[in-house]
Formats: C-alpha cells, structure tokens, sequence
C-alpha cells in the first residue's frame, strides 16, 4: 500500500519550480487606526476639562438647566468673593470696565456674555455689573451657577435631576 501521486496529464515527471510573487493585500489593517484614534480620544477627554477659562469661585447653585451653546467662544465676566471683576482671566478695575467691554463689543459678532460671581459678592454688586456690562453692549447676560440647588418648591435641585 503506496501512497497515491497524481500526475498530470503529459506523462512529465521533471517537477517545475513554480515562481510565485507576492500578492498585493486587498485588506485593510484597520487595528492601528482605532488604537490611534482610542488614544486621541482619551488625551482629548483629558485636556478638555483643562481648556475651560475660569477663576475659582465658589458658583451658587440653582434649578435651572444649561443654556444653549454658540459657535464663537463666549465671553466671561467672573466676579471674585473679594469683589475683583475679571475679563475671562484679566482682571479689570471697575472704573475700567465699560471702555472694555466696548472694545470687546465692537470685535465680536455675539452680545453673549456669561457673568460668573462667587456666591458670596451681595446682590448690590451683581447688579452693577450688570449694568456694566449692558452699557458696554452685552445685552445677552447668562448668569453662571452650578447644578443641583434648591427650587422653589422645597426639593432639591440634585434629587429631582436623578429621577428624570
């Protein structure tokens, strides 16, 4: 009992060195695209928290939801507990405020601006400015706080987000 060897027809039994070259691939390693883009992602999830423009103060918190995002970067006016007023993160006297806020104004295409203030500056102060900032041409004033406050009808703000 042989082992069976076929023969191809033509009765030759020289055996023929077949010259092969390499194929191109037709596939794509997709493997180090995703690892590429996992680490983009994650040095983007990092860096992002950090490119937020802010002076620590300590926000009141409220009920009220988030208001809607432009395409231009918004303008912050951050008042301090000490009562400094701060453009994003330049800090300006208060005699210096309206001329500033004008030239700002005459720069940009949006009258947003989002006026942060420390939760204990009084309401006095808030309000003028306030007023600053519409006699320097900010008539869209979004007033900054952090979530999970109270509401008016006695629950909290935290709670009463979980449930939805």
């Amino acid at each position: 009992m042989g082992a069976n060897v076929l023969q191809k027809p033509g009765g030759s039994t020289k055996r023929r060195r077949r010259t092969t070259r390499a194929q191109p691939m037709s596939e794509i390693n997709v493997t180090p695209f995703v690892d590429v883009m996992l680490v983009l992602l994650i040095i983007f999830m990092v860096a992002a928290p950090l490119l937020t423009v802010g002076v620590p103060v300590e926000l009141p918190k409220t009920a009220a939801g988030a208001l809607p995002t432009d395409q231009e970067e918004p303008l912050t006016v951050t008042i301090t507990a000490e009562g400094s007023i701060q453009i994003q993160t330049t800090e300006t006297a208060g005699n210096e405020l309206i001329p500033k806020l004008r030239a700002i104004a005459a720069e940009r295409t949006s009258d947003r601006v989002f006026l942060r203030a420390d939760g204990s500056v009084p309401y006095l102060r808030v309000m003028e400015v306030m007023g600053a900032l519409n006699a320097g041409g900010f008539s869209n004033i979004g007033l900054v706080t952090d979530i999970g406050g109270p509401t008016l009808d006695g629950r909290d703000g935290a709670a009463d987000g979980a449930d939805r």
